[in-house]
Parts: C-alpha cells; sequence; structure tokens
C-alpha cells in the first residue's frame, strides 16, 4: 500500500487527503501549526490517516503533495524529500507571495523554483488548477464521456505517470503539459485555470495560454 505525504493540511491538501484514503492510500499529513491542530481531519480520514510534522511527511512518504504557500518552500524538509516524486500544487498569486520579478518577467515558473529548493526531488504539477471542493465532487469512472481532464508537467517520468495514476484514482482524465518550464500554461489567469473542461478543450485551453497573462 502507498503512503501519501502531505505538506499543508489547507482545502487542497485536506481534499487530496480524502481521495487519497478513499483509493486506498496511507496518509501521513502536516501542517504548519503542528501535529494536534489536525486531530479532527485525522479522525475524519479514519485509520489510514496519521498527523504529524512536516519532515515526517515527508520521510514517511513514497510520495509527497506539497501544497504550502510560494513563499514557505524554502522551510521545507529538503534532505527527506531527496529522490522522492513531489506534487506541486503551488501557485504565484502576488498578493499574497509578493512580486517575485522573476515571475513577473516569465523567466521561470513556480514549479521550477520549487525543483531549485529541492535539486533533488523529482518534481511535477499537480491539483493547481481545479478548485479544492471539485477535488472530491467531479471525478467520474474512467471511460465517462466529458470527464474532467486535470494537466500535469513534469521533467521526471515516473513523476509524470504518478500523477496520471493518481488522477485516474479520483476520478480525471490526465493532460500532460510538458516539462516543467511549460507549466504556466495551467497557473493562475490562464484559458485552463479551475475550468471544468474535458482532455480535448483543456488541451485548447492549454494552447491558447499566453506566457504573460
Amino acid at each position: 500500500m502507498t503512503t501519501l505525504g502531505i505538506i499543508g493540511a489547507g482545502h487542497i491538501g485536506s481534499q487530496i487527503a480524502r481521495v487519497a484514503v478513499a483509493n486506498g492510500y496511507d496518509v501521513v499529513i502536516a501542517n504548519s501549526r503542528g501535529p494536534e491542530t489536525l486531530a479532527d481531519l485525522v479522525t475524519e480520514l479514519g485509520p489510514q490517516a496519521k498527523a504529524a510534522t512536516a519532515v515526517e511527511a515527508a520521510e514517511a512518504g513514497e510520495a509527497v503533495v506539497v501544497t504550502v504557500p510560494l513563499g514557505a518552500i524554502d522551510q521545507l524538509p529538503t534532505e527527506q524529500l531527496a529522490g522522492k516524486i513531489v506534487l506541486d500544487t503551488n501557485n504565484y498569486y502576488f498578493e499574497r507571495d509578493g512580486h517575485i520579478e522573476a515571475l513577473d518577467k516569465g523567466e521561470t515558473t513556480t514549479s521550477e523554483l520549487l525543483q531549485k529548493q529541492l535539486p533533488t526531488s523529482r518534481i511535477a504539477k499537480a491539483f493547481n488548477h481545479i478548485l479544492a471542493a471539485d477535488i472530491t465532487t467531479d471525478g467520474t469512472p474512467a471511460g465517462t464521456p466529458g470527464r474532467r481532464a486535470l494537466a500535469t508537467a513534469g521533467d521526471d517520468a515516473e513523476a509524470v505517470a504518478f500523477v496520471t495514476r493518481f488522477y485516474d484514482e479520483a476520478g480525471f482524465d490526465t493532460v500532460n503539459v510538458g516539462p516543467l518550464s511549460e507549466s504556466w500554461r495551467v497557473e493562475r489567469d490562464r484559458p485552463a485555470y479551475v475550468v471544468k473542461q474535458n482532455a480535448e478543450e483543456l488541451t485548447a485551453n492549454l494552447a491558447k495560454a499566453n506566457r504573460l497573462p
């Protein structure tokens, strides 16, 4: 049984935890306030879930979801995430994160910033362009006409394959954007962002995206 570490227990992290448990994963989840503050969530999730510190979640996870604000990625446990598949849910919100010149100019992406912070981890974009509430309500079985699709991007084939499998288990088709350098296509203020779309529509919206929205 796969253990999924989750660092960040906000709306997205909590919803991914629910999907993971529903699909048979063990979950070790952490937030910035301490494991004791996650008692209610872990009780809801049941015996497959455990609250932990970020270091413990990173150590336990065979794959790890990082769903923290962009300004907090320098606090991630780099050593414990070394070599692991890391799912990056981040978007750049300058109102929250402050202006980052390289992002404002389109010179890098949030996932590339995370890769720089975690140089030996295997990063793949995931769940950054869907409303949290939709993660547990919009999934449908494979082959369902018009099945909603989500995008991923990554430089590591195994990381992309993991996201593709996890999306399918959650009830979504996958469109692969390509390398991390192309992950901007599915970020905030682009046509594919938080839109309900099937794979064909998502592919079209990705193609329409401008680097500087």
